[in-house]
């Protein structure tokens, strides 16, 4: 029996680069936002504002705006791979723009687009110059993180860590490996 727990679809989601050319329902990407919406946000302030992007025009626009994989510069996906949706997420800065709260909410976000059977990648590596002018943000705004959404093209696998390298890595097929961190290297209890 598959285990649906919370837990168990954290360990397994993956974050995906690669993508097919199927476009992703609008009703999904609105039930991502959502999710958001009702994500913690500090003091309740709810800073957060959302552009979805999934007009074909400024897919290619917003896609020549972000960088994909720092370990592997030339891993990022082509013009054919690339996402059939992003979810902008927008700091307001009238007042204080807790920039956790996008991290929650992109969280949020990863993980119901996973439930509904599609990858994301949640990007930081932003030309916010230059999508500020395609998308129109005002200066009001920050553009804070940009989540990338569609059919995953690919399954990345997670490895242990070995000698201490974090670096995800290609093997000779093209699949792509994760080392993630064991449990006992990284928690202490009730002191460091």
């Amino acid at each position: 029996m598959e285990n649906n727990s919370v837990y168990s679809k954290i360990k397994s989601r993956r974050t995906i680069r690669k993508y097919l050319s199927t476009a992703v329902p609008e009703e999904v990407l609105m039930k991502c936002v959502e999710a958001a919406i009702f994500s913690p946000s500090g003091g309740n302030l709810q800073p957060l504002r959302y552009v979805i992007v999934n007009d074909t025009t400024l897919l290619q626009q917003v896609f020549s705006t972000l960088s994909w994989a720092v370990y592997l510069p030339e891993y990022g996906p082509t013009e054919e791979e690339m996402p059939r949706a992003y979810i902008v997420l927008l700091l307001d800065k009238n007042g204080r723009t807790p920039i956790h709260d996008a991290s929650i909410a992109s969280m949020s976000i990863s993980m119901v687009a996973y439930e509904e059977g599609l990858g994301s990648c949640i990007l930081a590596s932003v030309d916010r110059k230059k999508l500020r002018k395609i998308l129109n943000v005002p200066e009001s705004l920050d553009i804070a993180l940009v989540v990338a959404i569609g059919y995953s093209a690919e399954n990345p696998v997670v490895e242990p860590i070995s000698n201490g390298n974090i670096h995800y890595w290609l093997d000779k097929n093209g699949v792509l490996h994760v080392p993630k961190r064991d449990i006992k290297d990284v928690v202490r209890w009730n002191n460091c």
